[in-house]
């Protein structure tokens, strides 16, 4: 009976982990910092801000970092504490992202060469012998 119940406990507290890992602020807003808070913040770090709007209770900034590479970071609305950072160029898993990537254009890799060992070096394919 124990051992169940400690079965139940783990698998529950398993499920209850990415619900419990949202990535949404719960603040009331008497504790929010004002929107001029986020966008001083946003230029301590040295970011160029675009816009700053509310998303699923945070402040979300969109802009520059310092390399000029286009972000968006989402805020914690009383303590300012970065809750996530992306890059937008990078690719992620979202189904509005989908349409982007027909948008890319994908690097052409170099030919590879010859290694200079000695091992392929005269042009013929190489032959296993199973023994």
């Amino acid at each position: 009976m124990k051992k169940t119940l400690a079965t139940m406990l783990t698998v529950t507290a398993i499920a209850a982990g990415p619900a419990l890992a949202d990535d949404d602020c719960f603040v009331p807003m008497a504790k929010w910092q004002p929107r001029e808070a986020a966008a001083s913040f946003a230029a301590a770090q040295g970011w160029s801000v675009r816009r700053i709007k509310i998303d699923d209770g945070c402040y979300e900034i969109k802009g520059r970092d310092a390399d000029g590479r286009e972000i968006e970071v989402k805020l914690h609305p009383d303590t300012l504490s970065v809750i996530e950072f992306e890059y937008e160029d990078d690719e992620d898993d979202d189904e509005d992202d989908d349409d982007d990537d027909d948008r890319r254009a994908s690097p052409v890799p170099p030919t590879p060469s010859a290694p200079t060992n000695g091992l392929l070096g005269t042009g013929e394919t190489p032959q296993v012998v199973i023994k």
